[in-house]
Protein backbone atom coordinates (compact mmCIF):
# COMPACT_ATOMS: atom_id res chain seq x y z
CA UNK A 1 0.00 0.00 0.00
CA UNK A 2 1.08 3.42 -0.46
CA UNK A 3 -0.34 4.45 2.36
CA UNK A 4 -0.69 2.77 5.69
CA UNK A 5 -4.66 3.07 6.86
CA UNK A 6 -5.20 2.18 10.42
CA UNK A 7 -8.74 0.87 10.40
CA UNK A 8 -9.76 1.26 13.81
CA UNK A 9 -7.77 4.87 14.05
CA UNK A 10 -10.61 5.90 11.10
CA UNK A 11 -13.82 3.52 13.36
CA UNK A 12 -12.63 5.84 16.60
CA UNK A 13 -12.10 9.36 14.09
CA UNK A 14 -15.59 8.80 13.11
CA UNK A 15 -17.29 7.77 16.20
CA UNK A 16 -16.06 11.33 17.37
CA UNK A 17 -17.14 13.11 14.65
CA UNK A 18 -20.50 11.59 14.69
CA UNK A 19 -20.66 13.00 18.58
CA UNK A 20 -19.11 16.59 16.88
CA UNK A 21 -22.89 18.91 16.65
CA UNK A 22 -22.22 19.85 13.26
CA UNK A 23 -23.64 23.40 12.40
CA UNK A 24 -24.58 22.45 8.53
CA UNK A 25 -25.28 26.55 7.77
CA UNK A 26 -21.99 27.82 8.77
CA UNK A 27 -20.54 25.23 5.81
CA UNK A 28 -19.46 25.56 2.38
CA UNK A 29 -20.62 23.39 -0.75
CA UNK A 30 -17.07 21.62 -0.46
CA UNK A 31 -17.24 19.89 -3.56
CA UNK A 32 -21.09 18.15 -2.56
CA UNK A 33 -19.35 16.82 0.79
CA UNK A 34 -21.38 18.67 2.64
CA UNK A 35 -24.62 18.13 1.56
CA UNK A 36 -24.33 14.47 1.09
CA UNK A 37 -22.96 14.65 4.71
CA UNK A 38 -26.39 15.62 5.60
CA UNK A 39 -28.19 13.26 3.76
CA UNK A 40 -26.58 10.50 5.16
CA UNK A 41 -26.97 12.21 8.76
CA UNK A 42 -30.60 12.41 8.43
CA UNK A 43 -31.09 9.46 6.45
CA UNK A 44 -29.73 7.39 9.87
CA UNK A 45 -32.22 9.13 12.03
CA UNK A 46 -34.82 8.51 9.49
CA UNK A 47 -34.09 4.79 9.84
CA UNK A 48 -33.47 4.61 5.99
CA UNK A 49 -32.18 1.73 4.23
CA UNK A 50 -28.60 2.03 3.41
CA UNK A 51 -29.35 1.92 -0.53
CA UNK A 52 -32.20 4.51 -0.07
CA UNK A 53 -29.42 6.51 1.72
CA UNK A 54 -26.84 5.37 -1.03
CA UNK A 55 -29.47 6.84 -4.14
CA UNK A 56 -29.84 10.18 -2.28
CA UNK A 57 -26.49 10.77 -2.36
CA UNK A 58 -26.20 9.76 -6.04
CA UNK A 59 -28.96 11.67 -6.91
CA UNK A 60 -27.97 14.66 -5.22
CA UNK A 61 -24.03 14.41 -6.84
CA UNK A 62 -25.39 13.83 -10.18
CA UNK A 63 -27.54 17.15 -9.55
CA UNK A 64 -24.96 19.25 -8.51
CA UNK A 65 -23.03 17.92 -11.56
CA UNK A 66 -25.58 19.42 -13.24
CA UNK A 67 -26.30 23.23 -12.11
CA UNK A 68 -24.29 25.79 -10.15
CA UNK A 69 -24.72 24.93 -6.52
CA UNK A 70 -24.65 28.54 -5.41
CA UNK A 71 -28.18 28.97 -6.91
CA UNK A 72 -29.50 26.42 -4.96
CA UNK A 73 -30.31 25.94 -1.66
CA UNK A 74 -27.86 22.78 -0.61
CA UNK A 75 -30.00 20.94 2.24
CA UNK A 76 -33.66 21.51 0.48
CA UNK A 77 -32.32 19.67 -2.76
CA UNK A 78 -30.91 17.01 -0.12
CA UNK A 79 -33.78 16.47 1.96
CA UNK A 80 -35.74 15.87 -1.79
CA UNK A 81 -33.13 13.74 -2.84
CA UNK A 82 -33.75 11.49 0.49
CA UNK A 83 -37.63 12.04 -0.17
CA UNK A 84 -37.39 10.95 -3.82
CA UNK A 85 -34.98 7.46 -3.20
CA UNK A 86 -37.68 6.68 -0.88
CA UNK A 87 -39.75 6.48 -3.41
CA UNK A 88 -37.28 5.10 -5.86
CA UNK A 89 -36.44 2.15 -3.29
CA UNK A 90 -39.37 1.72 -2.13
CA UNK A 91 -38.30 2.43 1.25
CA UNK A 92 -41.56 4.26 2.71
CA UNK A 93 -40.07 7.59 4.03
CA UNK A 94 -42.80 10.28 5.15
CA UNK A 95 -42.33 13.85 3.82
CA UNK A 96 -43.41 15.35 7.46
CA UNK A 97 -40.56 12.68 9.21
CA UNK A 98 -37.96 14.26 6.36
CA UNK A 99 -39.20 18.00 6.80
CA UNK A 100 -39.12 17.48 10.86
CA UNK A 101 -35.35 15.77 11.02
CA UNK A 102 -34.11 17.88 8.27
CA UNK A 103 -35.31 20.84 10.06
CA UNK A 104 -34.07 19.87 13.30
CA UNK A 105 -30.69 18.60 11.44
CA UNK A 106 -29.88 22.23 10.63
CA UNK A 107 -31.22 23.51 13.98
CA UNK A 108 -30.17 21.01 16.82
CA UNK A 109 -32.03 22.92 19.56
CA UNK A 110 -35.35 23.13 17.78
CA UNK A 111 -38.80 21.06 18.38
CA UNK A 112 -40.97 19.46 15.57
CA UNK A 113 -42.38 22.18 13.61
CA UNK A 114 -45.71 22.96 14.25
CA UNK A 115 -48.26 22.53 11.47
CA UNK A 116 -48.00 25.99 10.49
CA UNK A 117 -46.74 28.23 7.75
CA UNK A 118 -43.89 26.97 7.87
CA UNK A 119 -43.81 23.44 7.52
CA UNK A 120 -46.35 23.96 4.20
CA UNK A 121 -43.47 26.30 2.81
CA UNK A 122 -41.17 23.78 3.46
CA UNK A 123 -42.98 20.67 2.41
CA UNK A 124 -44.49 22.94 -0.64
CA UNK A 125 -40.48 23.11 -1.56
CA UNK A 126 -39.23 20.14 -1.10
CA UNK A 127 -42.18 18.76 -3.46
CA UNK A 128 -41.46 21.38 -6.02
CA UNK A 129 -37.48 20.52 -5.95
CA UNK A 130 -38.22 16.82 -6.36
CA UNK A 131 -39.75 17.46 -9.77
CA UNK A 132 -36.76 20.19 -10.30
CA UNK A 133 -34.57 17.11 -9.78
CA UNK A 134 -36.45 15.06 -12.06
CA UNK A 135 -36.03 17.25 -14.67
CA UNK A 136 -32.48 18.22 -14.82
CA UNK A 137 -31.55 14.25 -13.96
CA UNK A 138 -34.13 14.00 -17.33
CA UNK A 139 -36.34 11.52 -15.51
CA UNK A 140 -33.15 9.20 -15.14
CA UNK A 141 -33.08 7.78 -11.76
CA UNK A 142 -32.99 4.49 -11.78
CA UNK A 143 -29.03 3.66 -10.23
CA UNK A 144 -26.95 0.62 -10.54
CA UNK A 145 -24.65 0.32 -6.94
CA UNK A 146 -21.76 -1.23 -6.01
CA UNK A 147 -23.81 -3.18 -3.29
CA UNK A 148 -24.55 -6.23 -5.29
CA UNK A 149 -21.17 -6.66 -7.25
CA UNK A 150 -19.29 -6.26 -3.75
CA UNK A 151 -21.94 -8.92 -2.22
CA UNK A 152 -21.39 -11.59 -4.96
CA UNK A 153 -17.65 -11.15 -4.73
CA UNK A 154 -17.32 -11.12 -1.06
CA UNK A 155 -19.26 -14.19 -1.23
CA UNK A 156 -16.70 -15.72 -3.62
CA UNK A 157 -13.81 -14.26 -1.68
CA UNK A 158 -15.05 -16.70 1.85
CA UNK A 159 -14.83 -19.59 0.15
CA UNK A 160 -11.45 -19.06 -1.04
CA UNK A 161 -9.77 -17.15 1.88
CA UNK A 162 -11.56 -20.44 4.33
CA UNK A 163 -13.86 -19.44 7.45
CA UNK A 164 -10.71 -19.35 9.97
CA UNK A 165 -9.94 -16.20 7.96
CA UNK A 166 -12.60 -14.81 6.85
CA UNK A 167 -14.17 -14.73 11.01
CA UNK A 168 -11.00 -13.44 11.72
CA UNK A 169 -10.92 -10.09 10.33
CA UNK A 170 -14.26 -7.90 9.31
CA UNK A 171 -13.35 -7.78 5.58
CA UNK A 172 -16.92 -7.23 5.25
CA UNK A 173 -18.11 -4.46 7.21
CA UNK A 174 -15.16 -2.65 6.67
CA UNK A 175 -15.59 -3.34 2.96
CA UNK A 176 -19.12 -2.03 3.47
CA UNK A 177 -17.90 0.79 5.10
CA UNK A 178 -15.64 2.05 2.45
CA UNK A 179 -18.53 1.59 0.28
CA UNK A 180 -20.81 4.16 2.35
CA UNK A 181 -18.35 6.24 3.15
CA UNK A 182 -17.11 6.93 -0.85
CA UNK A 183 -20.77 8.12 -1.62
CA UNK A 184 -19.75 11.18 0.33
CA UNK A 185 -17.69 11.83 -2.64
CA UNK A 186 -18.68 12.62 -5.84
CA UNK A 187 -15.82 11.06 -7.51
CA UNK A 188 -17.96 7.80 -7.08
CA UNK A 189 -19.67 9.17 -10.19
CA UNK A 190 -16.74 8.59 -12.41
CA UNK A 191 -16.32 4.95 -11.68
CA UNK A 192 -18.38 1.23 -12.81
CA UNK A 193 -20.04 0.29 -9.70
CA UNK A 194 -18.09 -3.16 -10.23
CA UNK A 195 -14.71 -1.19 -10.38
CA UNK A 196 -15.54 0.27 -6.61
CA UNK A 197 -17.05 -2.77 -5.57
CA UNK A 198 -13.22 -4.44 -6.70
CA UNK A 199 -11.51 -1.20 -4.61
CA UNK A 200 -13.27 -1.35 -1.56
CA UNK A 201 -12.51 -5.00 -0.77
CA UNK A 202 -8.86 -4.90 -2.39
CA UNK A 203 -8.78 -1.86 0.09
CA UNK A 204 -10.15 -3.80 3.31
CA UNK A 205 -8.10 -6.65 2.19
CA UNK A 206 -4.79 -4.49 2.78
CA UNK A 207 -5.74 -2.91 5.68
CA UNK A 208 -5.82 -6.10 7.53
CA UNK A 209 -2.61 -7.60 5.63
CA UNK A 210 -4.40 -11.13 4.17
CA UNK A 211 -2.99 -12.38 0.81
CA UNK A 212 -5.61 -14.37 -1.63
CA UNK A 213 -3.94 -18.21 -1.45
CA UNK A 214 -2.36 -19.27 -4.28
CA UNK A 215 -1.44 -15.29 -5.84
CA UNK A 216 2.43 -14.63 -5.63
CA UNK A 217 2.77 -11.36 -3.84
CA UNK A 218 3.71 -9.72 -7.04
CA UNK A 219 0.31 -10.76 -8.67
CA UNK A 220 -2.11 -9.64 -5.62
CA UNK A 221 -3.35 -7.36 -7.27
CA UNK A 222 -4.58 -9.13 -9.91
CA UNK A 223 -6.70 -11.54 -7.86
CA UNK A 224 -9.97 -9.42 -9.28
CA UNK A 225 -9.14 -10.23 -13.08
CA UNK A 226 -11.29 -12.85 -12.29
CA UNK A 227 -14.33 -10.81 -11.90
CA UNK A 228 -13.39 -8.18 -14.04
CA UNK A 229 -11.74 -7.72 -17.66
CA UNK A 230 -11.39 -4.76 -18.23
CA UNK A 231 -10.04 -2.58 -15.28
CA UNK A 232 -6.15 -2.11 -14.77
CA UNK A 233 -4.06 -1.88 -12.08
CA UNK A 234 -3.52 2.19 -12.51
CA UNK A 235 -7.23 2.84 -11.73
CA UNK A 236 -7.61 0.38 -9.03
CA UNK A 237 -5.00 2.35 -7.37
CA UNK A 238 -6.88 5.69 -8.42
CA UNK A 239 -9.99 4.64 -7.16
CA UNK A 240 -8.48 3.22 -3.55
CA UNK A 241 -6.69 6.42 -3.79
CA UNK A 242 -10.69 8.38 -4.14
CA UNK A 243 -11.89 6.49 -1.59
CA UNK A 244 -9.02 7.10 1.19
CA UNK A 245 -9.35 10.89 0.34
CA UNK A 246 -12.75 10.92 1.26
CA UNK A 247 -11.90 10.50 5.13
CA UNK A 248 -9.71 14.19 4.56
CA UNK A 249 -12.73 15.75 4.20
CA UNK A 250 -14.08 14.77 7.54
CA UNK A 251 -11.64 17.12 9.16
CA UNK A 252 -13.24 20.32 7.72
CA UNK A 253 -16.88 19.62 9.78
Amino acid sequence: MKDVIDVMELQREKQRSRQMTIDYRKLEFNNGYTPARFIFECGMKLNAQPLTIATAAILNHRFFTEVDPNNYDLFLIAASTLYLAGKIKDDTLKIRDIINVSHHTLHRHSGPLEIGEEYWNMRDAIVQAELLIMRILKFEVTITHPHKFMLHYLKSLEGLLGKDVWNKFPIARTCAAFLQDFHLDPAILEYEPKHIAVACISLSLQCYGVQIPLIDDTDDEMWYSVFVKDMNKDKHWEIMEKIMETYNKESIL
